[in-house]
């Protein structure tokens, strides 16, 4: 029969929908039946203000001890899950964390986990976080569960109410991403709510190098019980910064809205930001075979004057809840971004110890406009003695992009990077693609998926055992840059499962493993070039990386630890005996180790230990087998410390120690980065002045003012540097009317 011939999962999302519907509906008509024939009274659902940005009815996890990070976060489309009972390794950073710390951007906030390290985008600023040594770009953050939606190469903090880190792949949580990443881990960002007591927030402050800063943040809720919010926050940054001649200018503002009644709740997020740098520091390129150089002074900038790098981005996104009863839940999310980017980019190449370089010009333009949303359901029910948490989801991401280039010669000009020669701008004529002032559609790209997921629960709720598949559909298309001719198309379909557990054997103990795999679209194997293959053209179905995941988690009440061990697989395509195939792989693997919460009164600690073994298992030729993967460094510590000085109410002295060892710009591993590390103090002072509430804040990193080349690469297969920034001195005060 055909039905025979329909893969299960096809029917699955209306199925699960319909089961739930009928299976928690059915056993609520039963307790109800029971309690009125018992006599007992039946009571309605009282209504809880409880604002949350991902419009769920318990609102957002809990700040846990110490309130740096939260008790739990998002797990794709199984929503919030505590920490303990998620199979998988997380870290959740609060508002609390991120204000304390004077966060700039996302940036700021993620090198707080020591599975994290940053890196920078090819050829330009964008921020890129490296996860368990494979890169996630700035291009696949999510935003309430939403790719695409935030600005594509920076975030700015005053945004954010949380930032979820998970660590490992996730396809299966969160779709494939629309830049290729979420292999190591992903990142899901949180808009602001207003609490139930007005906000009324003012923040002024400055920073090395004379720039200013001002923000406002302003909470209120009205109507019935409190039943709607509005949150604003507007923020400006303008002057240069610790580098010399690096200006710097941001514009933020937000708006976020949410509802809530007895059954429905509703979100809404609008945001502008402008973001602007001048003669902003680039990466530095090493030509083959030179030998790795001595860090330039932290402070030193060896960019061209007339360079510049300009981001402008709208967005906005709409999510609602709606219980259909006591057990059952469904969900809808819209999202939409239109985004510009104006650059005029120059960065080094260096082919010589002594620092000698050269620079050519690359200009572009970028309009970004992205469309995305999902809708789903999720429920309870038993059967017998077995719990399940049931969901199903439907998700599309659509996105065009126009894009514009131009070069000035590539023999360029002469400079050191020691030694900064200014030039006059050249012209960039050399070799152009499509016209500058309007930007022909480059490429286009459609994600759409489908999941499900359920998680038994047995013996008193104390084994967690997660199943589910999500089928995902990449559809990509590619013009030329200057008629606007379709080039290439691609539409591939993969099936990602996972199988993750969790085992609580006493109170308080979770042990959890994980089956999940990360996909990325697939490669075509070249046409043309030296070596002729007999598949010139052919696509290939989307690229699958394989993790396995074993763990502990211990929560004492005011501390957790964590322990995870993983072994990540990643294919990579080379050509054999004349035919182009996925021959080669790489296998990231390592052991995690976190701890945070307050050990005793007054001292809050965050930090943890990260052992990588990075290697290119199986290489063309086999001439880089056995090396380590570029930009992957085997040790990464982190300990960060909060600490209330007796005495003085509301002091409180912070420090944070990162070390990150030794890693290669190449892979042949000839090219090798010293080790580093870092140490950021600080200090906060909360105090009332004139019967208002004044907290002032002070942060020095880098307090050594060491030179170092903080990351390598970030690219695939490119070691590009990134030189780590000056001893920088914030300070801010803020004030609560």
């Amino acid at each position: 029969m055909a039905l025979k011939q329909t893969p299960y999962f096809v029917m699955t999302p209306l199925a699960i929908a319909a089961l739930l519907l009928v299976s928690s509906t059915a056993q609520a008509q039963a307790q109800l039946a029971v309690a009125a024939a018992d006599g007992a009274p039946v009571t309605m659902q009282t209504v809880v203000v409880n604002a949350s940005a991902d419009a769920s009815a318990d609102g957002l996890p809990k700040a846990y001890a110490g309130g740096q990070v939260a008790r739990g976060g998002r797990l794709g489309l199984l929503g919030n899950v505590d920490v303990m009972d998620t199979p998988f390794n997380s870290l959740n950073f609060t508002q609390q964390l991120i204000q304390d710390q004077q966060a700039r951007s996302v940036a700021d906030v993620v090198q707080n986990d020591p599975a994290v390290r940053v890196a920078r985008g090819f050829g330009n600023y964008q921020e890129l976080y490296v996860i368990r040594g494979f890169a996630v770009n700035s291009d696949d953050l999510a935003y309430n569960g939403l790719y695409g939606i935030l600005p594509r190469q920076f975030v700015a903090s005053e945004l954010l109410e949380r930032v979820e880190v998970l660590r490992g792949a996730n396809s299966f949580l969160n779709g494939a991403t629309p830049g290729g990443g979420g292999i190591g881990g992903s990142i899901n960002l949180l808009p602001k709510r207003a609490g139930n007591t007005d906000l009324n927030e003012v923040t002024l402050g400055t920073e090395t190098g004379g720039q200013a800063y001002g923000a406002v943040d302003i909470g209120r809720r009205f109507g019935a019980g409190g039943n709607t919010g509005i949150r604003v926050n507007a923020a400006r940054r303008d002057g240069d910064t610790g580098v010399d001649r690096e200006h710097r200018e941001l514009s933020v503002l937000s708006v976020g809205l949410d509802f809530e009644s007895r059954d429905l709740r509703l979100s809404a997020d609008v945001g502008y930001q402008d973001h602007k740098l001048t003669g902003a520091r680039p990466s530095v390129t090493l030509a083959a075979g030179v030998p790795m150089p001595a860090a330039p002074d932290a402070s030193s900038n060896f960019s061209q004057k007339w360079t510049h790098s300009n981001e402008r981005d709208t967005f906005g996104t709409l999510r609602g809840e709606y219980d259909l009863n006591n057990n059952v839940t469904t969900w809808a999310a819209l999202g939409a971004r239109s985004g510009d980017e104006s650059n005029i980019l120059a960065s080094p190449t260096v082919s010589a110890a002594d620092g000698t370089a050269s620079m050519y010009r690359f200009d572009n333009q970028r309009h970004d406009s992205v469309r995305t949303g999902e809708i789903g359901i999720r429920g309870k029910l038993r059967t017998g003695g077995v719990g399940h948490s049931l969901s199903a989801t439907i998700s599309t991401y659509w996105q065009e992009s126009r894009n514009a280039y131009a070069f000035s010669n590539f023999a360029g000009f002469a400079t050191n990077i020691y030694a900064p020669v200014d030039v006059a701008a050249p012209a960039a004529d050399y070799f152009t693609g499509g016209k500058l002032d309007h930007p022909l559609l480059t490429s286009k790209t459609i994600l759409s998926s489908y999941a499900l997921a359920d998680t038994l629960s047995f013996a008193h709720d104390t084994v967690l055992l997660t199943l589910g598949a999500r089928n995902q559909t990449i559809k990509s298309d590619s013009y030329d840059y200057n008629s606007g001719a379709s080039q290439s198309h691609y539409n591939q379909s993969k099936v990602t499962p996972v199988a993750a557990i969790v085992y609580k054997p006493v109170a308080h103990l979770s042990l959890y493993a994980n089956y999940i795999e990360a996909l990325q679209q697939g490669v075509a194997a070249p046409i043309g070039g030296a070596v002729i293959i007999d598949n010139p053209g052919q696509t290939f179905a989307p690229t699958v990386s394989k993790q396995k995941e074993i763990g502990v988690k211990y929560d004492a009440g005011s501390v957790t630890a964590t322990a995870a061990l993983f072994s990540t697989t990643l294919p990579s395509g080379y050509v054999q005996d004349h035919h182009f195939g996925m021959f080669g792989d790489q296998r990231n693997q390592g052991l995690e180790l976190t701890a945070y919460g307050v050990p005793m009164h007054g001292l809050r600690l965050l930090g943890g230990l990260t052992l990588l073994d990075a290697k290119q298992r199986t290489t063309e030729g086999g001439i880089n087998q056995g090396k380590d993967v570029i930009g992957t460094p085997d040790t990464q510590l982190n300990l960060g410390a909060e600490w209330d000085v007796p005495g003085v109410h509301g002091l409180t002295a912070t420090a944070r120690a990162l070390y990150t060892s030794t890693q290669y710009a190449d892979g042949a591993n000839t090219q090798q980065l010293p080790s580093w590390n870092r140490l950021d103090l600080g200090a906060s002072y909360a105090t009332r002045i004139l019967d208002r509430n004044v907290t002032f804040r002070a942060r020095v990193d880098n307090v050594a003012n060491k030179n170092y080349w903080n990351s390598a690469g970030g690219y695939p297969g490119s070691g590009y540097l990134v030189v780590g920034a000056p001893r920088t001195f914030v300070v801010s005060g803020t004030v609560n009317f």
